[in-house]
């Protein structure tokens, strides 16, 4: 949510317990996962106030682009794994990419 911008940056976050009950999981997990989210710097805490998505725009996009390649490759050795040429995974990327509108 932090990377596509559907949190958007410097906005707040909402408590342990809530994000907790929203995704089903104990709030100690959570705790977890938001630790991990500031060592990564993707998010920040203000002592009274709670954590924030971070502000760091080049960060947002390194990470997004992180995210895309691990995508498109992923996606690449799955239709070579099927037998697929590299030009003709072009041609299937082009074709769709030609059906959007």
């Amino acid at each position: 949510m932090i990377v596509t911008g559907e949190l958007a940056s410097g906005s707040k976050l909402k408590s342990v317990r809530d994000m907790a009950e929203e995704a089903g999981v104990n709030p100690n997990t959570m705790q977890r996962a938001l630790a991990e989210l500031e060592r990564e710097a993707l998010v920040y805490s203000q002592r009274t106030s709670g954590r924030f998505v971070t502000e760091d725009k080049e960060l947002l996009t390194k990470m997004r682009d992180e995210f895309a390649e691990e995508k498109v490759k992923t996606f690449i050795e799955s239709l070579m794994q099927l037998g697929y040429a590299q030009d003709e995974v072009i041609t299937l990327i082009q074709h769709y990419l030609g059906g959007i509108k």
